[in-house]
């Protein structure tokens, strides 16, 4: 948890203070990624509200793409198939969702109720986890990796 911890702090320190806590959390980020050995790991780190809803949002990843690869990347539970689909973190009063950019784009109209950003999705807990519109997403970005698979065989002939 020292992870979000010092994603939160670090915007407000001065200039100075803020360049001790990005090499901190640089840091925390290099030792959680040699400690946390798996998703159930990560999972157990957190209270039972955020432990919940992220099993929720693995469970329902694996109901639309059984054969995605399962992962830890930069710290956080990370979901494969050719390629990166999604990942999702927990901060403190929210689950981060990845998805990349163009999935961000491509859902902004179902997105206006959250906070956004250019590749992240905030989903707070004091409201349900929207997961038919995580697989939506996930369909999308299975959609977009399998077509950068395509493209590449096509480029090399």
């Amino acid at each position: 948890m020292p992870v979000c911890y010092m994603i939160h702090i670090k915007y407000v320190c001065d200039n100075e203070s803020r360049k001790l806590i990005v090499i901190h959390y640089i840091n925390t980020i290099r030792e959680a990624m040699d400690v946390i050995q798996n998703i159930d790991d990560y999972l157990s780190r957190f209270p039972e509200e955020a432990r919940v809803s992220m099993q929720m949002m693995r469970t329902e990843i694996k109901r639309i793409v059984p054969d995605v690869e399962e992962t830890i990347s930069w710290g956080m539970p990370s979901f494969r198939k050719n390629g990166i689909l999604v990942q999702f973190a927990c901060h403190k009063k929210h689950i981060g969702f990845y998805p990349g950019p163009s999935a961000i784009e491509a859902f902004k109209e179902d997105l206006s109720a959250f906070n956004i950003s250019k590749g992240t999705i905030q989903f707070p807990f004091d409201k349900a986890i929207p997961l038919d519109l995580i697989t939506r997403i996930v369909l999308f970005r299975v959609a977009e990796n399998n077509d950068k698979i395509l493209k590449k065989k096509k480029d090399k002939r």
